[in-house]
């Protein structure tokens, strides 16, 4: 498999700051698009908008990787997210991904996880593990919650929140898919990408299971991050 690093621009192609930035709001207004057209399509389901825009804006942590923006455009992204989320649980800024019918703090943690995500792994120079751990989160657990509620048909209870297996095992096989394919582009098919993959799905998926009012954005990207990180340094890869 063809190395996504190797396909990465070196420092004399990396495009300019202002194009770099056009790039991510571009993606991001495109998602956006997509999701107001879509709940003007199903109004009754504003959960399906709240995973468009759950997964397609945590894939811009792809592009803040492989056009190297700053980190402190990431940072400073974060905190202006951060604010405006904080904002729409008051006003009526997000309805549409705020109107689940339930309490949640979700949309906040989420840019909270990707601000220190950017800030711990962009000063490290290692951003794949930024990476790993928005996309886990994003693919992890939106698509468990769309096959949860579509195909759920055994479930069980934690904390009075009620989950199903087939959920859950969703989250599992989309963790381990994003692990596996971000280690195999930056490590290669070495006995690591399988082993640290499969533990970060499994730790991923009980961290999402075990959480409450949303804190699972927050602590599914920043564990999957850190247990991947660890597991590689302590593997001595």
């Amino acid at each position: 498999m063809t190395s996504l690093l190797s396909s990465l621009p070196d420092l004399e192609s990396i495009p300019p700051l202002w194009l770099q930035i056009a790039s991510v709001a571009a993606w991001v207004s495109l998602i956006l698009l997509i999701a107001g057209l879509v709940n003007r399509l199903a109004k009754d389901d504003p959960e399906i908008v709240r995973k468009i825009v759950h997964i397609g804006t945590g894939n811009v942590i792809l592009l803040a990787w492989w056009l190297n923006i700053p980190a402190s455009v990431g940072i400073t992204a974060s905190i202006l997210a951060s604010a405006v989320t904080l904002l729409s649980y008051r006003f009526p800024i997000l309805p549409a991904i705020n109107s689940v019918g339930r309490k949640s703090f979700g949309t906040f943690f989420y840019s909270v996880s990707i601000g220190i995500l950017v800030a711990w792994f962009w000063y490290l120079q290692q951003p794949h593990y930024a990476a790993l751990g928005i996309l886990v989160m994003a693919w992890g657990d939106g698509l468990a919650a769309l096959i949860g509620q579509r195909f759920g048909q055994h479930k069980y209870k934690i904390f009075g929140k009620q989950k199903s297996w087939e959920g859950s095992l969703a989250m599992t096989i989309a963790s381990y898919v994003v692990s596996s394919l971000i280690f195999l582009s930056v490590e290669g098919n070495i006995w690591q990408t399988w082993v640290i993959s499969l533990a970060v799905a499994l730790v991923a998926t009980g961290l999402e299971t075990f959480s409450v009012v949303g804190i699972d954005n927050l602590t599914v990207p920043l564990g999957s991050a850190a247990l991947a990180f660890f597991l590689q340094r302590f593997s001595g890869n």
